[in-house]
Order: structure tokens, then C-alpha cells, then sequence
């Protein structure tokens, strides 16, 4: 048994950081409540948040963040409102600065054969290189979460967001160089070194760099708006067929880079295309609305839709056949991605 005084880089005592898709004990939201975030359109966007809850209580516990009793209040109508199982649902009373907690929240890693089985990973956060000061709030948030899981809370030492990367619970993790070697995160570490922290930290053996993000995308390329991992050697990626939209270089380099990664073992990855929905604008400038933002639960994945039928009805199609055993539910992110995110951004996974 690895013992559970060995929490100091985690990775290198057998702890990683599982899939998506391996059972949760739990998810973790904050409720939203920064007006800024969605400029004159807050106002349907609680609404979204009660039809994630709905999906996601089915078949696990909802940790929901609200700032205090009036706000609690306030989300239990909502979420009456709309028919969300709120006796899934558990409130803490912690206050944050936006919603994102994806991003601010801890990663937790796992070890199956450890007498600590889950420990929390804290990260800095710099709300995507200060684009969006204060941050202080959201910051403070992996302690309490890792306090109210009961479970030891490990500083990761450098700047980190959850949206930034994506993992397949055996050893392989997706990026981008436009996010993680951003200046504006961590400059004083060498890509090399940045390699190394995720290795020590997320227990994971081969990092997988991909290039540029979506256009509109203000996190400096996110790979959750960009390719995910469906199972150990299955990945899908966004691609955009009009040659002519500003996203279509970028992707299909994307593109032709997976195809040419290799796994552990040094064979090829199935790689499924995702169609990119139609353009979503607001005020002339564009959004970064992506079918990859979708979530994985214990019961259904979650896949935002931005009301274009046959593409959402496409992206919906794709994902319904890679999980077979999950109900694969389409739900209206166009109101919500004018906060510059969907699904996963917003929602954090706990193992079990």
C-alpha cells in the first residue's frame, strides 16, 4: 500500500487523475451570479444551470457553491422552478467570483491502491492570465472543496486551469501550446518543466500538444473547446468545413496533428470528427460555441447546442454513439456561451 504521508507530488506514487467517464461521487457547480460575465442576457442563464442540475442529480450528488443563505434561496426556486431534483443537491455556502470553477476548482487524483485513495490538487489561478481581476474568491475555493470532501488538499505550484487539459485516466493528457505556454501563465517554467509538474502532480506519462484554440475563445486556447478524449484511444475534435470561416485553418492543422500522435504503446488514436456549429455572434464579436464543451456524468453527457437543428442534431448524433450506455442530452448553450464557456466549464467532477 502507498502510504498516505506520500501526498507531495502525487503522480510520483501512483495517484493520477482518472477520465471523465470513471464514476463520480460527485460535481461540483457554483451558482452564477456575475452580471458582467453575460452582459444584458444574465436573466435566462440560472435557467440553464437548473437543466444541467436536472441531468446531472440523476445519477450523482450536486455540490452546489452559492454565496449565502439569500442566494441558496434564490437557486433552490429556480431550480423548483424548473423541475430540478434539489434533494440531490447539497449547498455550501462559499462565495466566488464567477462561475467557472472548472478552472478555479481542484482537480482530484486517485489511488487505487493507496490507504488516501483521493487527494485534491490546488492550482494557481489567474482568471486566464488577469484578464478578469478580482479572483481572490475563486482561489480560496479548492481548500473548502477539499475540506468539505474530507480529503487532503496539495498545492500543484504553478498556474493551472481544469478546461486547459484533458486526461484518459491511463497516462496520456491533451493541450494546447497556445494555452499552457502562454506567457501570461506560468513564464518562468520551460515547456519542459511544465511537462514535469503535470507528470509529478496528475500522474500522467505523455503529454500531447496541440496548437491554437477556437476563435472568440478568451482562455488563450482551452482544450476543451478543441479535442477530448472518449475513451483510452478514442478522441474527438471540432472541424469546420467552410473554408472561408476563420476557424477552418486552425482546426484542420489541429486535425492533421491527432492523426499523427501516437499512444503509450505507439499506435495511431481513432479520431471523430465533431462538426462546429453555425457562428454565434454577440455584438459583432464571436463566441466561442463548440460541441466540445460537453460534460461527462455518471448517468448522460451533457452537450451544448446553439440553435442550428442539423448540426446540433449531428454533434448530439456523434456523441450518443460513442456512450452507448449514457443518455446523451442536447441543452441550449446559446445564452450561456456569451459567458465564453459551456458545459465543462462550469462543472467539476469528484471521483469516487
Amino acid at each position: 500500500m502507498t502510504s498516505s504521508q506520500n501526498l507531495d507530488q502525487p503522480g510520483r506514487h501512483g495517484y493520477r487523475m482518472p477520465a471523465e467517464w470513471e464514476p463520480h461521487k460527485a460535481t461540483w457547480l457554483s451558482w452564477p451570479h456575475k452580471l458582467e460575465s453575460w452582459p444584458g442576457k444574465f436573466a435566462p442563464v440560472p435557467a440553464v444551470w437548473a437543466a444541467m442540475i436536472r441531468e446531472i442529480a440523476e445519477g450523482e450528488t450536486v455540490n452546489l457553491l452559492v454565496r449565502d443563505g439569500e442566494m441558496e434561496k434564490q437557486a433552490r426556486a429556480v431550480l423548483k422552478e424548473h423541475r430540478a431534483d434539489a434533494g440531490s443537491v447539497v449547498f455550501h455556502h462559499i462565495p466566488t467570483n464567477d462561475a467557472w470553477i472548472r478552472d478555479y476548482g481542484p482537480i482530484f487524483v486517485i489511488n487505487e491502491n493507496a490507504d488516501q485513495r483521493v487527494v485534491a490538487l490546488k492550482w494557481g489561478y489567474n482568471s486566464w492570465g488577469d484578464k478578469y481581476p478580482p479572483y481572490d474568491l475563486d482561489n480560496a475555493v479548492p481548500a473548502r472543496a477539499a475540506e468539505i470532501a474530507g480529503v487532503p488538499l496539495v498545492d500543484g505550484r504553478m498556474i493551472l486551469e481544469g478546461g486547459s487539459i484533458d486526461v484518459n485516466g491511463a497516462g496520456l493528457l491533451l493541450t494546447t501550446k497556445a494555452c499552457l505556454l502562454n506567457p501570461n501563465r506560468n513564464p518562468e517554467l520551460s515547456q519542459e518543466e511544465i511537462e514535469r509538474r503535470l507528470k509529478d502532480y496528475l500522474g500522467v506519462k505523455k503529454i500531447l500538444w496541440l496548437g491554437d484554440g477556437i476563435i472568440g475563445d478568451d482562455t488563450d486556447g482551452h482544450v476543451d473547446d478543441l479535442t477530448r478524449f472518449v475513451d483510452q484511444n478514442t478522441i474527438v475534435t471540432v472541424v469546420e468545413e467552410n473554408k472561408r470561416d476563420e476557424n477552418f485553418a486552425p482546426l484542420r492543422e489541429n486535425l492533421e496533428e491527432l492523426h499523427g500522435m501516437t499512444n503509450l504503446d505507439g499506435g495511431r488514436f481513432d479520431v471523430i470528427e465533431l462538426p462546429m456549429p453555425d457562428p454565434v455572434d454577440f455584438e459583432g464579436d464571436r463566441l466561442p460555441a463548440s460541441y466540445a464543451n460537453f460534460y461527462i456524468t455518471n448517468a448522460a453527457v451533457l452537450v451544448p447546442t446553439y440553435d442550428c437543428p442539423k448540426k446540433d442534431e449531428a454533434a448530439v448524433g456523434i456523441l450518443g454513439e460513442l456512450f452507448p450506455h449514457r443518455r446523451v442530452v442536447g441543452i441550449r448553450s446559446t445564452d450561456l456561451v456569451l459567458g465564453l464557456g459551456s458545459f465543462h466549464c462550469v462543472s467539476q467532477q469528484q471521483p469516487v
